[in-house]
């Protein structure tokens, strides 16, 4: 890339709600860094268990607010990620421990059946036109009610052959290779929406549906897509929870996907779809989890988190606004 072509991506970039997430993402790293300094007895913030527990809680809900960020790009929200991913997880550990199937198999099954939820979903909500967000919190309680059906209440084992739980559960010095696994998705989704014709699609049945289908493009099937997306993902996110911790608890999804949400739209995303980046997406994640672990370690109450990250979505949304305004114009 020449000086000028870098230049006038540096230009275009900092236009963008991804470099403001990222100025304050950068803001914020810097203060815990040099209060760390300062006191490094009193806030642990850089000591190696603290960034290897921080690299492995991000993954769980950043690869959820994956799927969900792309269905918010396309103008739909899905409420039932939480359960239907502590579900599918459940399903995954029954085969294990009942059945003696392969954990590659039963993983493959629980994405599988994760992706067929997120369609169903997407099926439900485009052929009867009802709000995703009244149809998915009804998936969101009846997903609940199936794994306390299918299971109880009772945690479940999920303990994986020696080769899986490194790949999805291991780590390589302090990184974990779910964070690894994050930044790959990460990766691959940033080229689909970016540089791939999904991806055009997706923004465009988000950003304005009857343009959209004015130029050949089916919002049905692009939705459709994006659920399931959204369902996979969550399903992903749920088998790589258990593999860290070895263990499900049947109450462990819910509220996941408000901090899904929530990463989402501190990280630029529109609420009425059609605008926002995997970047944001990425850090909103990074966000939620930091200021989590900076409450930890200053032994503040647990709902100070909820105050925090609650006031961050308002400010969030209010600036996303301002900044929908200026793009329209």
């Amino acid at each position: 890339m020449s000086s000028s072509s870098f230049a006038r991506w540096a230009q275009n970039f900092r236009r963008t709600t991804d470099a403001s997430i990222l100025a304050v993402f950068v803001a914020i790293q810097i203060v815990c860094i040099a209060a760390a300094l300062i006191a490094p007895t009193s806030f642990r913030y850089l000591s190696g268990p603290n960034i290897s527990v921080m690299l492995q809680a991000i993954p769980s809900l950043g690869i959820v607010a994956l799927g969900v960020g792309v269905l918010m790009i396309a103008g739909e929200f899905d409420l039932s990620v939480g359960t239907a991913s502590t579900f599918v997880s459940v399903v995954a550990a029954m085969m294990m421990n009942d059945m003696s199937v392969s954990v590659w198999i039963a993983s493959a099954v629980a994405i599988g059946l994760g992706t067929l939820i997120g369609a169903l979903n997407g099926l439900i909500t485009l052929q009867f036109a009802m709000p995703s967000f009244i149809v998915t919190l009804g998936g969101l309680l009846f997903w609940h009610g199936m794994t306390f059906l299918v299971h109880g209440a009772q945690s479940i084992g999920f303990r994986p052959g020696p080769v899986f739980q490194f790949v999805f559960g291991g780590t390589l010095g302090l990184v974990s290779m779910s964070f690894l696994w994050l930044i790959l998705c990460c990766v691959g989704f940033h080229v689909m929406l970016q540089h791939h014709r999904l991806g055009n699609q997706i923004f465009a049945v988000g950003g304005n549906r009857d343009a959209a289908t004015a130029i050949g493009i089916s919002p049905r099937k692009i939705k459709l897509i994006a659920f399931s997306i959204a369902g996979a993902m969550a399903a992903f996110s749920g088998i790589i929870s258990a593999t860290r911790v070895n263990s499900i608890n049947p109450a462990q999804g819910q509220g996941i996907e408000l901090q899904a949400i929530a990463a989402c739209v501190i990280g630029g995303l529109s609420l009425t779809g059609g605008r926002g980046g995997i970047l944001g997406i990425f850090l909103g994640a990074a966000l939620i989890y930091t200021i989590q672990d900076v409450l930890l370690l200053m032994r503040a109450p647990g709902f100070y988190l909820d105050i925090f990250v609650g006031a961050l979505i308002v400010i969030a949304v209010i600036f996303n606004q301002v900044a929908g305004a200026r793009f329209r114009r």
